[in-house]
């Protein structure tokens, strides 16, 4: 293990009191929203279903219990060229652990990752080989959760990317690390495997990510403007739909409206519960039950973050900033990121319509030509858009699977 060219002082999450009472008081002045004949909740997020979640936040969640929690790891929190990021970080316990910076997306948090940790970690300790260890390191995205407030209102994934690559080399001392990636994370983590190949063992992502995401004349449309018609066979229109539906309202405010919605939510912690729990519904498996998946706390665990540190509004400038700045190649080699590359794909995603088998899956792979060197592709049939939550043990034996070989 590297020993860090900086010195590194512990990061002890603690919440204002203040802070905490005042979003209690706010959380019990709620004025719900009259919400007629919207039990499917085809008008969106239910009343009926976000009144008791905001009731429990108020007088039955306990966020001091959750600091414990969070703080019995160990976490730092610095300037990276101007921007704070906060990470967790854990050493390995085997003969040689390698560095491995976890990245989340959007709307997650680093404490997403916790399921994974220990396995990743201490293998030995869960029933794994100790061969298998890496050295964890866990930030939150600057502009998320403590890793704020932000001082430069240009930042996005490319400008992360660069920011963790110092993190890691620079600050951490480590001439080359692991890097798994979901969502936001999984394009950070593409990009370093095309600017910092050298850095990098390799990466292991949850989608096959373009650099160029947030691009062309539809930017706010994943679709590209694609049309649904009535002649597509029925299970591809209906992915279709369901992906439209899904991501449409959340791409488009992001991205065209992100300081205008951030003016509720950053008033209004039920405000922001609700567009977060929206997203974290919708986009969890749809093959699954939602509230088997995501219990209460955690739920809260993550609204909390978001709320403490005002780090709604910044999280969303993420997107409008991945357009206003675009990707710029670094070379000019085909496909751009030459970093060995492994993948988990859960078919409870909806990212690739029309792909509801593990053989439809490995057949959409690739159609974009974006790595180099792939290296695995596992398709798993839990789990929807969060996987090292709600499929963490696909994560961890794919991930070790993936650098395994990669591994000095």
């Amino acid at each position: 293990m590297a020993s860090p060219h900086h010195r590194l002082e512990r990061f002890v999450i603690q919440v204002d009191q203040g802070v905490l009472d005042d979003l209690k008081t706010r959380l019990k002045a709620t004025r719900f929203a009259p919400d007629l004949d919207n039990g499917d909740e085809k008008y969106g997020l239910s009343t009926a279903y976000l009144k008791p979640i905001v009731e429990y936040w108020a007088d039955g969640f306990d966020w001091r219990t959750v600091e414990k929690r969070l703080n019995a790891h160990t976490h730092h929190r610095l300037d990276v060229d101007g921007t704070p990021v906060h990470f967790l970080r854990e050493t390995g316990k085997g003969a040689a652990p390698i560095p491995l910076l976890l990245l989340h997306g959007w709307p997650w948090t680093f404490w997403d990752w916790c399921k994974v940790i220990g396995p990743l970690t201490d293998p030995a300790a869960h029933g794994g080989d100790p061969a298998d260890a890496f050295d964890v390191i866990v930030p939150s995205l600057p502009g998320f959760g403590f890793s704020t407030p932000l001082t430069n209102s240009r930042e996005n994934p490319l400008s992360m990317a660069d920011r963790f690559h110092t993190l890691m080399t620079s600050i951490l001392g480590h001439d080359r690390f692991a890097v798994g990636g979901v969502d936001l994370g999984a394009l950070i983590a593409a990009q370093l495997g095309h600017k910092h190949t050298s850095s990098l063992y390799g990466i292991h992502l949850d989608n096959e990510i373009p650099l160029n995401l947030f691009q062309g004349q539809r930017y706010w449309d994943f679709t590209g403007g694609a049309m649904i018609t009535v002649d597509m066979p029925v299970e591809l229109r209906a992915d279709l739909i369901h992906f439209q539906d899904t991501y449409v309202s959340h791409l488009a405010a992001h991205m065209l409206d992100g300081q205008t919605i951030t003016h509720a939510f950053s008033d209004s912690p039920v405000g922001m519960l609700a567009w977060l729990l929206r997203r974290w519904k919708k986009w969890s498996d749809r093959n699954g039950v939602f509230e088997d998946d995501f219990p209460l706390d955690h739920i809260l665990t993550n609204a909390t973050i978001y709320w403490a540190n005002q780090a709604i509004g910044s999280s969303i400038r993420a997107y409008k900033n991945a357009n206003l700045y675009p990707w710029q190649p670094s070379h000019d080699r085909t496909p751009p990121v030459e970093a060995p590359a492994g993948f988990t794909l859960l078919l409870g995603d909806i990212s690739e319509p029309g792909a509801r088998t593990p053989e439809h899956r490995r057949e959409a792979f690739g159609k974009r030509h974006v790595y180099a060197d792939v290296r695995d592709i596992n398709v798993h049939q839990k789990g929807g858009h969060f996987g090292p939550w709600e499929n963490p043990e696909a994560w961890i034996n794919d991930l070790r699977s993936t650098f395994r070989p990669l591994r000095p």
